[in-house]
């Protein structure tokens, strides 16, 4: 096909100087041109922090991020993934397997990667179908909706009960409770806005959020139910033994229970969302997507560039076990430093046209999964496979797709996602 590039990524030139700590400037929208003035000016930047941080460095260039992420002796995971100061104490009763090094790492990663294998997570397409079928026909049916609430949410809240193994009526709460955690920043999504509020006493809790005291609580009685019963579900799997005979203790399954809630459901979800709203208002990626059979390899192209388009996943924080240098900057041992993947995923130096959506973008390496190091996303397989059959069969179902009010951005400097999309969607 003859390629055409049309520029559908929202660009506020106002944004150049940014304040990349604060959660309200996420709300706007993800803040391109102070991204790109530092991946031009300043790769590996200082950054300071207003809320009684002790500063970090933001390395904000693809083959940089790459480089960090790829050394986890001197860039550990294992004080923490996110930007907040935790004591010892604290770390230790919230960690997950992301914020572990290996070898533990691996040995976690190992036992988790049995319930989330390329090959079992393809058997899942006819399950992923008939749910987009379900909820396609009853948005189609409303017309007007908000996209994000009635179509993106919805297919990852109920796959992750089908995939975990929980019980369908449960789904929604266990979203809402994900999203608590996950969305702790927001107050759309909680009580408990991080920022805003004394979470202190929660400070041994997922995410530091009263909601992970509740999944907690629900993971125990999960696990329970399972102790001399294989119900033949991922979560089944993943507490029997490994070859060597090895389990997960009581804390590490409930804090991966935790992160398959909260993380299992929001990146996928607002990856779709960012899809539908580049279908919207990009008539020719509609036109043509819409035209393509299932099986096209346009399709596989196509959802590698809506992955590297929403970049969920906006930054992972590593701490440096020694002094490193990085573009002629002093990297100390002890300094925290933020590797932002979405910069790197608008990275002129590796992407064409970063800011245009090429349906057929060649070698699209793009790191929206964590790519390059030993922490690369568990549920990358499942989340290719839910775009691209959730945007299948939403084409299938509808003429047009209009925007038809502003999109709204969650308040958040770590997950970027369209919370709200309001679409009037033309039956076909």
């Amino acid at each position: 096909m003859e390629k055409i590039l049309k520029t559908v990524c929202p660009i506020n030139n106002d944004d150049i100087d940014a304040d990349i700590t604060s959660h309200d400037t996420f709300e706007k929208g993800f803040p391109h041109m102070a991204f790109k003035r530092m991946r031009d000016d300043d790769p590996c930047a200082w950054v300071d922090e207003k809320d009684g941080g002790k500063g970090f460095w933001a390395v904000t260039r693809y083959n940089d991020i790459r480089e960090v992420n790829g050394l986890p002796k001197i860039f550990s995971s294992a004080q923490g993934i996110r930007l907040e100061e935790q004591s010892k104490e604290e770390f230790e009763a919230r960690k997950t397997f992301q914020e572990t090094d290996p070898p533990i790492h691996t040995r976690q990663r190992m036992m988790f990667h049995r319930g989330f294998t390329r090959k079992l997570v393809s058997t899942y397409e006819p399950l992923i179908r008939e749910i987009c079928n379900d909820i396609l026909n009853d948005a189609v049916d409303l017309s007007e909706v908000d996209a994000t609430k009635e179509i993106a949410k919805k297919l990852p809240m109920r796959m992750l009960g089908r995939v975990v193994g929980t019980p369908d009526e449960d789904a929604e709460w266990l979203v809402s409770r994900g999203d608590a955690m996950i969305a702790n920043s927001d107050p759309d999504f909680t009580d408990h806005v991080i920022d805003k509020v004394d979470t202190d006493e929660y400070r041994f809790l997922p995410f530091r959020s009263p909601a992970g005291k509740e999944i907690y609580d629900y993971g125990e009685k999960q696990k329970k139910l399972r102790e001399n019963h294989n119900m033949g579900d991922v979560m089944s799997m993943l507490l029997q033994p490994d070859k060597q005979g090895d389990k997960l203790s009581d804390l590490e399954f409930k804090n991966f229970f935790a992160l398959m809630v909260a993380a299992g459901n929001d990146t996928t979800r607002y990856t779709m969302a960012s899809s539908m709203h580049a279908l919207a208002n990009n008539p020719y990626i509609f036109d043509y997507l819409k035209s393509a059979p299932d099986d096209a390899p346009i399709w596989l192209s196509a959802t590698e560039e809506f992955i590297r388009w929403a970049s969920p996943t906006m930054h992972f924080r590593r701490t440096a076990t020694e002094d490193y240098k990085l573009h002629n900057k002093k990297i100390k041992e002890g300094d925290k430093v933020a590797i932002w993947f979405t910069s790197g995923n608008y990275d002129e130096r590796k992407f064409s046209n970063p800011f245009s959506f090429d349906l057929e973008r060649e070698n699209n390496q793009h790191i929206a999964f964590g790519q390059g190091g030993p922490h690369t996303c568990l549920g990358m397989w499942l989340a290719r496979l839910e775009v691209r059959v959730a945007m299948q069969e939403l084409l299938k179902r509808v003429l047009k797709i209009e925007q038809i009010g502003p999109e709204k951005y969650l308040r958040s400097n770590f997950i970027r996602g369209i919370k709200n999309l309001p679409v009037r969607l033309t039956s076909a």
